[in-house]
């Protein structure tokens, strides 16, 4: 698979290195970058001062703006000693890598609608004078679509003014340009915001890749810039709300930014959303559908139907009647020699999406199916267009479908509008227990543009910037109103979306799917928009939540609250109604009381209805009972230390371990070996540490199995290592 397109399939992962040095691996730097977060501002002569005892440190950057820190580089014993020789650090970080995620959207939020609207200087809503920061791979200034809305910007990355998306062959980038036409294009498209003006921040370098250090650096230079709105469509797979990014993000909000983060592309599964996702004061972003048809296989002999996810740049899929199946191994030309006029399948591996298809093609199939070799189902774009319809099943449907090799099949096409999307990463956050996403928006078959034309992508990359336009058309009509207070009109009138009769869990989609129509005539606001209750601590556990309701009408407005659905072990609380005049404000208590005894399941969510005279407002709300269900461990890194035959590695334990250990089997045999590490009672947090070549077993590729316990559960991650030269 090309460079670019693993940009927009794989969207949202933290690239790490689970092998350490071989003899094809070349060593890694034995200098560390890391971030240190101080608890209040230091001058650069202060941590100069800070850092003069440990000869090997540099300082690289200083952050006063995004958070109170700064970025050093040296050796990894010496930056663990300045973290434990000042109170005034709070945490040290490694630098971890950072990916890009990659006119019926614009229709389906009300964006054609609004621009019948008008502001207070009576100009239309088109986001004019709303300044919205793209952090991302840059942005094709020249792009006839965007020239008009190009005001300038930083590249982080080669550290000067020109935030031109790379071109460099072979590692070229179109994503920030995508996001940025999402936004704010202005020619053959139209973004959501089509006259805000765009500046552009390339924190991402050549292939999407970008650090924490250029992150921030971006984050820090658009608070210094005074952008009204940030997009950041990038992120990694931790679920952790303490990252670097995720507080310089709420910094922003602090200091009068609207912050929008894609919350990730590792759906379908609880607790996927990650950092910068998390932050609690960001408006975090899941992927919705627009209208779109989708293709079913009906395969002869099988009664469940197999939902076919279209690669970006096939045919359509409506086949117009039976075709055979046949197995077509990995696609090679020598494995395609009777497939003609069949549906060919094909295992995922060794050659793109591309050449598979173009291989079938030129072999007479009819359609082509490609199943993933990894659980799970799977993104993917074609590098150019094919007039044979292309899609990817699962690993698990693509086995089935297998299975029955020269069956008839036929598709069905359905038509779905208002799902929340498989890929979409869900919450809750750990730690915090609290409702991520905020909220979704159009995610999937997105057109916009690129260096040099336009592309149709998907990913909540593309779910992002809708929501960063429609805070543009937001703060034009409303220029005095707070980030919380937009925030609140996007969730607060957003669309529950609901699936085969039953509502999505607040934590998959947030308060639903955004209506920026609504969202800029909203007359009351309820803030936060999101209610978390916390975690169950004793018996008759009594938890209170303070919400601010505001009357933005010219009229009085009478406000009550809904009495939830009843559910044993639960006892809710509200205030009796109440009228508010125009322009008041009242702040109001809502309490939950709690018997643990009686209720069922770990999590417990839903959404509160307080009613603004005849218009509903729904808040999303979690309580957690005791430890749920989350990843014990995750972000695991396996990398070469400082001196030859160290190794170092990193891995992020969401509420710590009271039982943590690396275990170390043969892969062959899967004959246990031995412990690379063991603890007990970790904190939680990202944990680093350095094995001595004392403590390494013999060189070898190993099967390593990183496992924590905590509160009776055991999670684990298992990855190969390499350890020493290993002749291949």
């Amino acid at each position: 698979m090309k460079k670019w397109t693993l940009l927009f399939v794989i969207v949202f992962s933290l690239q790490t290195t689970t092998s350490a040095r071989s003899l094809e691996t070349p060593p890694m730097p034995r200098e560390r970058i890391a971030i240190v977060v101080l608890d209040q501002p230091q001058s650069p002569q202060d941590i100069q001062q800070l850092i003069k005892p440990f000869k090997d440190i540099q300082l690289r950057r200083v952050f006063q703006e995004a958070i109170y820190g700064f970025s050093v580089e040296g050796n990894p014993e010496s930056i663990e000693k300045l973290a434990q020789n000042s109170k005034q650090i709070i945490s040290v970080s490694p630098v971890n890598q950072y990916k890009a995620q990659a006119e019926e959207n614009v229709k389906i939020i009300g964006g054609e609608e609004i621009r019948g609207l008008f502001d207070k200087k009576n100009r239309r809503l088109t986001g004019k004078g709303i300044t919205v920061g793209v952090i991302d791979t840059g942005v094709d200034y020249t792009h006839p679509d965007l020239k008009r809305n190009y005001a300038g910007g930083r590249d982080l990355v080669d550290n000067d003014t020109d935030p031109m998306e790379t071109k460099t062959l072979g590692r070229a980038t179109v994503h920030g340009t995508h996001v940025a036409g999402i936004i704010a294009a202005n020619g053959k498209l139209k973004g959501v915001a089509p006259d805000a003006k765009i500046l552009a921040y390339r924190a991402l370098g050549p292939g999407g890749g970008g650090t924490t250090e250029n992150v921030l650096s971006a984050i820090e230079q658009a608070i210094k810039d005074k952008v009204d709105i940030m997009n950041l469509s990038l992120g990694n797979d931790i679920n952790g709300p303490d990252l670097p990014i995720s507080l310089a993000l709420n910094r922003a909000v602090d200091k009068g930014i609207v912050a929008i983060a894609a919350s990730g592309n590792s759906g379908p599964n609880v607790w996927t959303v990650g950092s910068p996702g998390t932050a609690s004061k960001a408006i975090s972003v899941g992927a919705s559908t627009p209208t779109i048809e989708v293709p079913f296989l009906l395969i002869e002999g099988m009664r469940e139907k197999l939902r076919i996810q279209p690669l970006e740049g096939s045919a359509n899929w409506g086949l117009d009647r039976s075709f055979p199946i046949v197995d077509g191994g990995i696609g090679t030309k020598a494995e395609l020699k009777e497939v003609t006029g069949k549906i060919v399948l094909i295992k995922r591996g060794k050659l793109t999406f591309t050449e598979k298809a173009k291989n079938a093609r030129e072999a007479g199939a009819k359609a082509v199916i490609i199943y993933n070799n990894l659980s799970g189902g799977f993104l993917g774009n074609l590098e150019e267009g094919l007039d044979i319809p292309v899609g990817s099943l699962s690993k698990k449907d693509g086995e089935r479908l297998k299975r029955k090799a020269n069956s008839l099949a036929r598709v069905e096409i359905i038509q779905e509008k208002d799902l929340l999307a498989d890929f979409s990463s869900r919450g809750p956050v750990t730690d915090t227990w609290e409702v991520k996403p905020d909220i979704v928006a159009p995610g999937v078959a997105i057109n916009s543009t690129i260096p040099g034309g336009y592309l149709t992508l998907q990913g909540t990359s593309m779910a992002a910037p809708h929501v960063a336009g429609a805070c543009a058309l937001i703060k034009q009509a409303h220029p005095e109103w707070t980030p919380e207070q937009i925030k609140a009109a996007l969730m607060n009138t957003a669309k529950p979306l609901v699936k085969n009769g039953k509502l999505y869990r607040t934590y998959e989609q947030g308060a639903g799917r955004i209506q920026v129509n609504e969202a800029v005539q909203a007359s009351s606001l309820v803030s936060p928009s999101s209610l978390r209750f916390g975690k169950f601590e004793s018996q008759g556990d009594n938890h209170k939540a303070f919400l601010h309701v505001e009357n933005l009408s010219d009229k009085p407005v009478r406000y009550t609250f809904d009495i939830p659905k009843q559910a044993d072990g639960l006892n809710w609380r509200f205030p009796l109604a109440f009228t508010l005049q125009p322009g008041a404000s009242k702040d109001v208590k809502v309490e939950l009381e709690v018997n643990p005894a009686e209720l069922k399941g770990k999590i417990h969510d839903g959404f509160l209805t307080i009613h603004a005279g005849a218009n509903p407002i729904q808040i999303p709300y979690i309580y957690v009972l005791e430890e749920p269900n989350y990843p014990r461990v995750m972000g695991f890194d396996f990398k070469d230390g400082d001196q030859q035959g160290t190794y170092r590695y990193e891995v992020y334990l969401p509420g710590g371990a009271e039982e943590f250990g690396i275990a170390l089997f043969n892969p062959d045999d899967f004959r246990f070996v031995g412990f690379l590490d063991t603890n007990q009672n970790v904190k939680k947090g990202l944990v680093s540490k350095l094995i001595t070549e004392e403590n390494l077993p013999p060189d070898g590729v190993y099967l390593a199995k990183v496992f924590a316990k905590k509160a009776g559960k055991e999670d684990f991650i298992e990855t190969m290592l390499v350890i020493g030269a290993v002749v291949r």
